[in-house]
């Protein structure tokens, strides 16, 4: 074989390495960065199961306690009704979303933001003329999960 053709096949032979290895180093990268994204997705999913919160819905919050619980309420047009919630094992960027629904549909919704293991905290909806009815509060957790649920009937008086 020339010396010509020994030249073309090892120059060809070389190239051809350096792109398998770069190939191969970022597969080894792609599949790290998916196993980084799923360990931590299944961090998401294990905080959210120990997430945990407690409800009530009452008129008023006094010493970060609710006042006036009740699972039935006649008031007034403007009368605001709070949910009080007692959220356990959150870390400093744990969020909640505090939902208002009259039947299937949501009203209103608030997102909170809790700063620890054991942290209060209160959302509240103000009442309206045609707001009267059955409410559910939910309180659901930064990845849509469910942590409480309470509901109450709202009779507005004239």
């Amino acid at each position: 074989m020339p010396k010509t053709t020994i030249g073309i096949a090892l120059i060809f032979a070389l190239s051809s390495v350096p792109v398998f290895a770069t190939s191969h180093a970022e597969k080894a990268k792609t599949d790290k960065t998916k196993a980084e994204a799923t360990s931590g997705a299944a961090a998401g999913q294990e905080a959210a199961k120990e997430l945990s919160a407690e409800l009530k819905v009452g008129l008023g919050i006094e010493k970060r306690e609710i006042t006036g619980e009740a699972e039935s309420f006649s008031v007034a047009a403007g009368t605001k009704i709070y949910a009080w919630v007692a959220v356990t094992g959150g870390s400093s960027e744990t969020k909640i979303t505090v939902s208002f629904s009259k039947g299937d549909k949501e009203a209103h919704r608030h997102e909170l933001a809790v700063s620890g293991k054991r942290f209060r905290t209160n959302a509240y909806k103000t009442f309206r003329a045609g707001d009267g009815g059955d409410w559910i509060v939910r309180v659901l957790s930064a990845n849509g999960q469910e942590l409480a649920k309470k509901a109450f009937k709202v009779e507005i008086k004239s």
